[in-house]
């Protein structure tokens, strides 16, 4: 739980970084640039530990979180981060511990209990309830496709989880990133080529988010999140989630100056008191 909590840190700061990010930069080139970013780290990590190359029966896992964590949530919230405030975007995903437990549930053979499931529902309810609160009630395109980008990262933390277990989480996304270069790669040097005036002019600011979410979101913190659900299994670790939109509130205050209200506070003190809830219910494995 430790382990994992300590990769929802890392992962809270992540849509307060990419709003600054994608303040000067294309959110595609953001996207695809981080993954490259992260994976010539990833390689130089995997030469350095000397790891086997993954057995042909890993590479569909591999791919799930290639699809998911690596090129479908970064995309998806980069393009949304250039309406949706960093705090708003982080009460959304919220919604990611019941999407990963789902996930885990029909993919990893793990069997929550339905007290889990219903502290799962409470917190998201609890979340979702406040995005409808802080929208006015209704939802937009970049709230979509921040929900579609939420889907798809549960399904890449679930698989990634469940094969940490055999292959080591460092493993698990280095190789994964990997696997991304040749989309990435050739789209991140288009990018630069066209953009390449615009790439040059960007301020300070913009690279420090770009640099974050390419070092920190995208690589470092996969070390402990997925070495955390290796020993906790994904749906009980997957649960600490729910205090990142708290964390990301927090974050959005200080880096992007964005105000916080104090029904933000009660609304993170809320959600932690569901992942107590939710740590003390059975989950079978």
């Amino acid at each position: 739980m430790l382990l994992g909590f300590i990769g929802v840190a890392i992962f809270s700061l992540t849509l307060p970084f990419t709003r600054l990010a994608v303040a000067g930069l294309d959110p595609v080139f953001v996207a695809m640039g981080r993954a490259v970013a992260a994976a010539v780290l990833a390689l130089c990590w995997l030469r350095w530990k000397r790891a086997p190359l993954p057995a042909r029966a890993q590479l569909p896992t591999l791919l799930a979180v290639t699809i998911g964590c690596v090129i479908g949530f970064p995309l998806l919230t980069s393009i949304a981060m250039r309406t949706l405030p960093a705090s708003h975007g982080a009460v959304l995903v919220g919604i990611l511990p019941l999407a990963t437990a789902l996930f885990a549930a029909l993919r990893g053979h793990e069997r929550p209990s339905a007290g889990f499931w219903c502290m799962a529902a409470a917190g998201s309810a609890l979340v979702v309830g406040f995005a409808l609160r802080q929208s006015g009630a209704g939802l937009h395109a970049a709230d979509l496709a921040v929900f579609a980008a939420v889907a798809l990262a549960a399904m890449g933390y679930a698989e990634g989880g469940r094969l940490s277990q055999t292959m080591g989480g460092e493993q698990v996304i280095g190789w994964a990133l990997v696997l991304s270069l040749p989309l990435a790669a050739p789209a991140t040097a288009w990018l630069l080529w066209r953009d390449w005036n615009s790439i040059a002019a960007a301020p300070a600011s913009v690279w420090l988010g770009f640099s974050y979410v390419s070092v920190f979101s995208m690589f470092i913190g996969f070390f402990f999140w997925y070495r955390g659900m290796a020993l906790g299994g994904v749906a009980r670790v997957g649960q600490v989630q729910l205090a990142q939109p708290g964390l990301s509130l927090v974050a959005a205050a200080v880096v992007l100056n964005e105000t916080l209200h104090i029904e933000h506070i009660l609304f993170t003190f809320a959600v932690i008191a569901v992942v107590g809830a939710g740590k003390r219910m059975k989950v079978a494995r």
